[in-house]
């Protein structure tokens, strides 16, 4: 079994790395829109991810390794499908995540459990 990263998947996963949280954040409120940042993130109001993307406020560790995940998955299927594929997949049913949406996912599950299941549906999608 190959574990070769391919040239997309080390851009997205090098991105998410390297950019700071703040650019993380207003990177996800123009691929994703605010709502669906703040739903993916589990808070309830969208003053909170404004927030976050001008470094007033940051979100706990855990909600940012959340974000860094989304942004990551963003970048590999931007780069692959376009912009505008990417809200929609997120939201989607998918046949990978037992027809639960990324978003939901990304929401409901823990972090651990969510990571290797949205990488994988987003290989899957992508082709990678």
């Amino acid at each position: 079994m190959s574990t070769a990263i391919g040239a997309t998947e080390l851009k997205a996963y090098s991105d998410s790395i390297r950019r700071t949280t703040a650019e993380i954040v207003e990177d996800l409120r123009v691929a994703l829109g605010a709502k669906l940042v703040a739903y993916i993130a589990g808070v309830s109001e969208t003053r909170t991810v404004r927030e976050w993307a001008e470094a007033t406020r940051r979100p706990t560790p855990s909600t940012e390794n959340r974000l860094r995940l989304a942004h990551r998955v963003v970048t590999l299927i931007s780069e692959s499908e376009g912009d505008a594929v990417v809200p929609t997949w997120f939201q989607g049913m998918n046949p990978h995540l037992a027809d639960r949406s990324p978003a939901r996912v990304l929401h409901e599950d823990s972090f651990d459990d969510a990571v290797p299941g949205v990488l994988a549906a987003a290989s899957a999608f992508v082709g990678a």
